[in-house]
């Protein structure tokens, strides 16, 4: 992968998939015009914070325990992507308050405003939307980073 002990890969990939997703995440709203509804921010949070726990992990020992903390959180970002996927696909039901208005809008001006709604996928790639690929990555990074922890933990 990048090199080095299995553990200062789980490092790197805790830091580096976070911020991957979140940087998508601000040039789909940012240059693509695909503003987040409020689950899209749920889903961002977590990421943050996997953020600062892989930064204290370069800083501060034990750099394994904050590569699982940013793990954890990475985790938490997918799970929170999977339940805002099966919204949109309309597996479930949403929160009836999910909806946000446009980063665009006039704060005095609402009733022109475009509602963004979190039951409708405004992009999809190979019919999976933003939600259901940060689920993917996500989770699919989470336990990657806690294979590699535990790979370092048997070494």
């Amino acid at each position: 992968m990048f090199g080095g002990s299995a553990q200062r890969q789980a490092q790197i990939l805790s830091l580096v998939l976070p911020a991957g997703l979140l940087a998508g995440a601000y040039v789909s709203e940012l240059v693509f015009g695909l503003f987040p509804c409020e689950m899209c921010w749920w889903q961002r949070w977590p990421h943050f914070a996997a953020l600062v726990f892989a930064v204290l992990g370069f800083a501060i020992s034990p750099a394994r325990l904050w590569a699982s903390l940013a793990a954890l959180a990475i985790f938490v970002s997918g799970v929170i992507g999977g339940f805002h996927a099966g919204v949109e696909y309309g597996w479930w039901d949403g929160l009836t308050s999910c909806a946000t208005y446009s980063a665009d809008v006039d704060v005095m001006d609402f009733n022109s405003a475009p509602l963004i709604r979190c039951d409708v996928a405004p992009w999809t790639l190979f019919g999976i939307s933003l939600a259901g690929w940060n689920f993917l990555f996500s989770c699919g990074g989470a336990i990657a980073i806690l294979a590699l922890l535990r790979k370092q933990e048997q070494a």
